[in-house]
Parts: structure tokens; C-alpha cells; sequence
């Protein structure tokens, strides 16, 4: 792993690939586009190395195999955007539990490989916007999760779930939530996992879509 000191004002990216020269290449492109790389890690203490670079975004190369790099991120318990690359071999049916996985992140994207590099310089400044990114080319994973039928609530959301997901639909991350409620980003997430449940959504995206259409969202 390596460190590099830099201005708390700008961007920092964590760089994440089981392989030394895909993160050397990575950080390289990069960086001569202006981004500042504060850390490299195989991801197989992605945890403990999340402490001691403080990225504001990550990076992710899954890899020719995603399964392992995707049980890492798991595994995380973290409030911070991700933008995984992916390769192009794989079926929409592989990748779902990877944006299933991705989902319990504020915002993420996902690029293939492949991508220049100015475009996953574009896509870590989007997510750092709040936004979410999707290669064109894998757009139709985002109609998967919320292609189901839609059945009534077992459950109700309590008061407080229901205030969360107002704020869901919004577009607030769960550090502004937590702010806003005055309450702890644990909590937060715990509410989204309940809301997600309650919905029978596999995202956050598909939660709101998912309570818009049984009416629950106040326009």
C-alpha cells in the first residue's frame, strides 16, 4: 500500500484492485488528469485501509472474476461513494448481486474496464456530486431489481422509516440524513435496511420507485 499527503480540499481517491499494476496503471491515468490518489489496497483489508487513507470515493477494479473483489465490499460499513469497473463478458444475471451490492452505498457507478480514462474521471466527479453512474452499455441493469410485481406492504413503515424515506427520495446520502434527523449514520442505515425489507426492494433506487408507486412518497 501506498500513502500520498495532500490537501484536505481536494478530492481523494482509494484505488482498489487485487492486482499491483492495475492499480498502479489506474492511479497513473489518474493522476494526470488532475486526480489525487491517496491509497492503493488489494482490497483484502479494505476495512482497516478505508481508516487510514480517509478516501472520499473509491475506486474498484472487480477484476476478471468479481465474486471475491465483490464479497469484499460486503463487507464494508461505510458511508462513501464506489465506482466499480467491471469487464464486458459478463451477463446481466452475473452482475445483479454486484449492484445489489452496490446499492447499500450513497450513490455508485459502474463503468467497464475498458472505459477511458476521462470518462471514469467524469464518473468519480458525478458521484462526488451525488449522482449515480451507469455505462450506457449496462443500462438495462437498472430495470432489473424493479421489474417485479408489486404486491401490499406486510408491514407498515414506522413514523421514523417513513421520514427516512422522504428524505431517500430526495437524494440525500445517509450522512446528510443522519444530519438532518439528528440522529447517527448507524441508525440511518439500520432504517434503510428496514425500508428496503419492508418494500421488498434489493436498492435504495428500487425503494423509492417501489414506495412511489404504492403512493407513499410526498411530491
Amino acid at each position: 500500500m501506498t500513502r500520498q499527503l495532500i490537501p484536505e480540499t481536494e478530492l481523494q481517491l482509494l484505488i482498489v484492485a487485487d492486482n499491483l499494476l492495475t492499480r498502479a496503471g489506474l492511479a497513473s491515468l489518474l493522476e494526470d488528469r488532475g486526480c489525487v490518489v491517496v491509497g492503493q489496497t488489494d482490497g483484502e483489508t479494505l476495512n482497516r485501509d478505508i481508516d487510514i487513507f480517509h478516501p472520499d470515493i473509491i475506486l474498484v477494479d472487480m477484476g476478471w472474476h468479481s465474486e471475491p473483489m465483490r464479497l469484499h465490499l460486503t463487507e464494508l460499513d461505510i458511508d462513501l461513494p464506489i465506482l466499480a469497473l467491471i469487464t464486458g463478458n459478463d451477463t446481466d444475471e452475473n452482475l445483479l448481486p454486484l449492484v445489489q451490492s452496490l446499492a447499500s452505498f450513497p450513490n455508485y457507478g459502474l463503468l467497464l474496464r475498458d472505459s477511458d480514462p476521462d470518462i471514469i474521471m467524469t464518473a468519480l466527479n458525478a458521484l462526488d456530486n451525488g449522482l449515480l453512474v451507469i455505462d450506457p452499455a449496462l443500462s438495462s441493469l437498472l430495470n432489473m431489481p424493479i421489474n417485479r410485481e408489486i404486491s401490499p406492504l406486510a408491514t407498515p413503515l414506522t413514523p421514523r422509516e417513513n421520514e427516512v424515506l422522504q428524505l431517500l427520495a430526495k437524494g440525500m446520502t445517509n450522512k446528510a440524513i443522519a444530519l438532518k434527523l439528528e440522529i447517527t449514520q448507524h441508525t440511518v442505515k439500520f432504517h434503510v435496511n428496514a425500508i428496503m425489507g419492508k418494500l421488498d426492494a434489493q436498492s435504495r433506487t428500487e425503494a423509492v420507485v417501489r414506495a412511489t408507486q404504492h403512493g407513499m412518497i410526498m411530491l
